[in-house]
């Protein structure tokens, strides 16, 4: 007869929990929005074929997606694959529509966390969610972070690098931040208008250049800005392992030491002092990157994330951390344990369906 003790699991990196804090989905559908709103820029969907479809800016081709892009069903069969337990849900950015009429990107927001949060409810120990705001309207934008949390239970937001012309510091965008932390709403930040596109248009350069140079930007305006300094329990996480900024904050320091003229106006505090106060995914596609940043900010920091279903992210999830020479400790802090205090949840709420998995 076996004692407690021996019939508890043995951790091992076979049974580690996987929760991938960068996944975007989208409907299957939604209304036609140059009808909805009478002007045009919107993206629709055109399913040309079987399990496939083509995402279209009125005309204008943009990107082709597969089904794991709308169908949970499918998202779960290829998560299964790779030992992926939980994925936390977004819409794509392209969906943001901050250049909107703010009571069309409410309307639009609502529709979308409406779909995301019917997904959870259906899956609650396979998905959770984060809503989209219309942050261009920041009172709405708090109308509708209330009721993500208070109404659709979602964990909390994804949010663009810059809103139009705002950047995060913008005090305009502050009672967002500020309501919430008060929320316990955790905050994705993900580029979704690079800087500088026009003079990259060859090359893919906007999504590989301009991309990490926007989520630098990001933090380095949350941090300049002073809004992590004045929010300090603010759960934030950056895409893309905070694109350049980590291999910048050398720079970026020194910057702030000898021209504290021109970068501590609005915040005195030396950047290096928030290494480790926000949240990184782990989507840098590069073990010696990957041990930098777990040098840099610590493991406890960093949390899996792989930008599925898209071709840019991380084709194995998991397969990075894994492959990395950490005690099993780290490794389960990278899969899970970060992602699991981002969003204030517990473990027990999907080891069941982790169960499930390996039987």
């Amino acid at each position: 007869m076996q004692n407690k003790a021996s019939a508890s699991p043995i951790l091992t990196e076979n049974n580690l929990l996987k929760i991938d804090i960068h996944t975007h989905i989208l409907p299957a559908t939604w209304p036609n929005l140059r009808e909805r709103y009478g002007y045009g820029g919107f993206v629709r969907l055109e399913h040309h074929k079987p399990c496939c479809a083509r995402m279209m800016m009125d005309d204008k081709f943009f990107r082709e997606i597969q089904d794991n892009c709308w169908d949970p069903k499918v998202r779960m069969h290829e998560c299964s694959k790779y030992g992926v337990g939980v994925q936390v849900l977004s819409t794509v950015p392209v969906m943001f529509n901050y250049w909107a009429k703010p009571e069309h990107t409410y309307d639009l927001s609502r529709m979308l966390n409406d779909h995301i949060a019917g997904i959870v409810a259906d899956y609650p120990d396979r998905f959770v969610g984060l809503g989209t705001l219309p942050m261009q309207a920041p009172d709405l934008a708090v109308k509708e972070l209330e009721r993500c949390m208070k109404e659709l239970g979602m964990a909390g937001i994804q949010i663009g690098t810059h809103i139009n012309e705002w950047n995060l510091e913008a005090p305009e965008l502050f009672p967002v931040f500020e309501a919430a932390e008060e929320l316990g709403a955790a905050i994705f930040v993900h580029p979704w208008d690079m800087y500088g596109k026009k003079k990259m248009s060859k090359y893919w350069l906007p999504w590989l250049v301009g991309m990490p140079a926007e989520t630098s930007m990001a933090i380095c305006s949350m941090i300049f800005g002073g809004v992590l300094e004045r929010l300090p329990k603010l759960r934030i996480a950056f895409a893309h392992g905070g694109g350049s900024f980590p291999a910048t904050i050398g720079r970026i320091a020194h910057g702030f030491d000898v021209r504290p003229d021109l970068c501590a106006v609005d915040n005195n505090v030396n950047p290096r002092h928030y290494l480790g106060k926000f949240y990184l995914d782990s989507l840098v596609h590069d073990p010696a990157a990957l041990d930098y940043l777990v040098n840099l900010v610590g493991a406890n920091s960093i949390a899996l994330g792989t930008d599925y279903p898209f071709p840019l992210g991380e084709l194995e999830p998991g397969k990075l951390i894994e492959s990395m020479p950490y005690d099993l400790a780290t490794k389960e802090r990278m899969l899970s344990g970060t992602a699991l205090e981002w969003l204030n949840l517990k473990k027990e709420q999907f080891v069941k369906q982790q169960k499930r998995e390996k039987v």
